[in-house]
């Protein structure tokens, strides 16, 4: 693992930790997107169906139990916590997120490794992590709610994505036979997420 792949993952595990340390310890989610949680939360489950058949490592594992554990906690907290379920703009968070679904299934379905459920559920997650955040971000734009967590949380997001952007950058010149159109599409979906979030983002 190289550095540019480790600060990639641990800068991702902070922006989490970050957005469930303002939810628990402030109980508010004002200015936090629910559509973009849901989104998440399906992105982890879809691509970490291996979990529990391939064991790659104890480090792989435990990122991916964290990153499924922390973005259901966020979704419950936000949907059925008594007092942070009162902060929470449903009335602003109308991104129509189910509809981009479809559109992610069909590219899945039509650019896969192997056409098996796992494998197409795989490049579903890629598809659907690329997009994810677009309710967030519409929901800033819209009511310019922005404290320093939410900030932070999704200034991390962008920051794991030029990471991993430079991990692929790295690889590429570094390791042979690395260069796949899986891994390309990972690049891409990554780099359109980035640029998205840069016009988007209100700060």
């Amino acid at each position: 693992m190289n550095i540019f792949r480790l600060a990639g993952d641990m800068t991702h595990l902070v922006s989490v930790l970050v957005l469930l340390l303002k939810i628990h310890t402030i109980k508010s989610c004002a200015g936090v997107s629910l559509k973009t949680q849901e989104l998440y939360s399906l992105v982890f489950v879809t691509r970490y169906l291996d979990i529990f058949t391939d064991f790659i490592s104890l480090y792989n594992t435990v990122m991916k139990l964290i990153f499924l554990g922390s973005s259901f906690s966020i979704v419950w907290y936000i949907r059925q916590h008594r007092i942070v379920r009162r902060s929470y703009d449903r009335d602003q968070d109308t991104f129509r997120h189910l509809f981009l679904l479809g559109p992610c299934l069909l590219l899945a379905l039509i650019f896969n490794d192997k056409f098996t459920f796992k494998e197409v559920m795989w490049s579903f997650s890629l598809f659907l992590e690329a997009v994810a955040i677009l309710p967030q971000l519409v929901l800033l734009q819209r009511t310019r709610n922005i404290d320093n967590l939410t900030g932070q949380y999704v200034f991390l997001l962008g920051a794991y994505r030029a990471l991993y952007i430079l991990n692929w950058i790295y690889r590429y010149f570094t390791e042979p036979h690395y260069v796949h159109w899986t891994r390309m599409l990972l690049f891409l979906s990554h780099c359109c997420s980035l640029v998205v979030s840069m016009i988007l983002c209100p700060f």
